[in-house]
């Protein structure tokens, strides 16, 4: 749970005006009761796809860049 009081003390000592203060201060208070939030451990797991996905785009990439510098030097001879 976040300490809204410590917050709204930190904003206040930032020199935002009252309103300003409230406003931030109620909409963290609202994002954390909405409890949607992601665990480390689901983080981590996307993040792990994430990279099983790029690895996958990159091993792609590795063969298809030569071959399309080929057919570019295939087609700059024809002309």
């Amino acid at each position: 749970m976040f300490d809204t009081h410590s917050i709204a003390r930190s904003l206040s000592e930032a020199n935002l005006a009252d309103a300003q203060v409230d406003a931030i201060t109620e909409a963290v208070r609202r994002a954390a009761d909405h409890g949607d939030h992601v665990t480390s451990e689901q983080f981590k797991a996307g993040l792990a796809e994430m990279r099983t996905e790029i690895a996958g785009l990159r091993a792609d990439l590795t063969w298809r860049m030569p071959a399309v510098a080929g057919l570019a030097i295939a087609a700059l001879r024809l002309f």
